[in-house]
């Protein structure tokens, strides 16, 4: 299993491009499975988690035609097989994004329930509920989400009495099919789900409200074909301009998004950066000095995203002053905590909130990474600290940023991979 060996005390300095979004592509692709016309997707980010949504697609008889670039071919004409099997699904919760494209277009689908992050439950039951809404026949049975419908889904207005993404993606997915309009209120507002309704009004869709709570889809018969090139992604360009604050240094990020960052960008300004946007760059510069700790809440999108709290507790880490962080989205998403405390960090969980108080410097030591965003606040911290750290089970790092040890060694970090 690979680790990452990182040498800290390096101020990053130098510029990266950002990687197309992961949390874009992967419900993207499961679109193309609305259409009989082949969909061309470009800017795919270099993930295990993409290898693995194309692999689901080939199990279903599909065959995914990349090129070196990363751009995807893939034509739904010739599958034979309406099943996601568990082998796959295990490894990665949004497999479950196939569901309602599937039975949208094929009426019936087979998905079994997900697997990936241990970052607390994420319930697939608002998705059932949702579709069986539109006309859905659903069982689960056998770990299984086992559906079918007869004729089209129908319109039907959807309440999710809970903000989901990935629910809203599906519910809009299989509504571009359904007859009828369908509303879907209380729906995620996430730069991602835009992106996905972006590509499906591209491939025909008719859709209105997008980036706001309710979401207005008119259902139509088929959809077609489309080239659709994937948002960058504010999840990676974030990490990077943390570590930059964290490490006292300067860098930026090339062909990203400024405007979906808003709600981190503020808190980077508070902790003392310098912070300059272009169309599609941000720059961050810390002229040398640390940190300032900030207090922060996670909330779904327009508000703090969940994402990014991990990293930022590694900056508070070593920040001046203390931070106080609540997490309100996922109820497990500390367990980095208990890993940097080894490296002489000062935080204190008590339920939903993690109290640091900044100290100097951390010391490097053998680290294990517990899910995605976990291991990212992981290396940050391995940055910051006095001698070696050594991340383990890296490979939760690889489901989510692209090359980042190459990344990281371009703005001057001292940090390899080992076997």
């Amino acid at each position: 299993m690979d680790k990452l060996l990182i040498q800290g005390g390096v101020s990053l300095s130098g510029e990266i491009r950002a990687a197309g979004a992961k949390n874009s592509a992967l419900p993207i692709l499961a679109a193309t499975l609305l259409t009989d016309e082949t969909v061309k997707i470009s800017n795919l980010p270099h993930l295990y988690d993409i290898t693995t949504m194309l692999e689901l697609l080939g199990s279903m008889g599909i065959e995914p035609m990349l090129d070196e670039t990363l751009t995807v071919e893939v034509n739904a004409s010739t599958v034979s097989k309406l099943s996601a099997p568990y082998a796959l699904v295990k490894t990665m919760r949004a497999s479950i994004l196939v569901l309602g494209p599937m039975l949208a277009h094929f009426g019936q689908a087979e998905v079994a329930l997900p697997g990936g992050c241990a970052i607390g439950s994420r319930p697939v039951n608002l998705h059932i509920q949702a579709l069986q809404k539109m006309g859905a026949n659903i069982v689960v049975e056998d770990g299984y989400i086992k559906a079918s419908v007869d004729g089209r889904l129908k319109g039907a207005r959807i309440f999710f009495d809970l903000v989901t993404v990935t629910g809203t993606e599906n519910v809009l997915m299989a509504a571009t099919l359904a007859d009828g309009q369908t509303i879907i209120e209380n729906a995620a507002k996430e730069p991602e789900v835009v992106d996905l309704a972006n590509c499906l009004i591209a491939m025909g869709a008719e859709i209105k409200g997008h980036g706001t709570d309710t979401i207005v889809v008119n259902g139509k018969p088929r959809l077609h074909g489309c080239s659709y090139s994937v948002m960058p992604d504010r999840i990676e360009t974030g990490t990077y301009l943390i570590a930059a604050a964290a490490t006292r240094g300067r860098v930026r990020v090339k062909d990203t998004v400024p405007g979906t960052l808003e709600a981190v960008l503020l808190k980077l300004e508070e902790a003392g950066a310098q912070i300059q946007v272009g169309e599609d760059w941000i720059e961050l510069d810390m002229h040398g000095k640390r940190p300032k700790a900030v207090s922060l809440r996670t909330a779904p999108h327009p508000a703090f995203p969940t994402d990014m709290q991990a990293q930022f507790a590694a900056m508070n880490a070593v920040a001046s002053g203390v931070g106080i962080i609540t997490e309100t989205v996922f109820e497990n998403r500390f367990m980095h905590v208990h890993e940097m405390n080894r490296m002489g960090a000062s935080m204190q969980v008590q339920g939903n909130t993690v109290t640091i108080t900044g100290v100097p410097t951390l010391r490097g030591a053998p680290v294990m990474a517990t899910d995605l965003r976990a291991s990212a606040s992981l290396v940050i911290a391995g940055l910051v600290a006095d001698n070696e750290t050594l991340v383990d089970r890296i490979y939760h790092i690889d489901r989510g940023y692209e090359c980042i040890e190459e990344k990281m060694q371009l703005l001057g970090a001292r940090i390899r991979r080992l076997p």
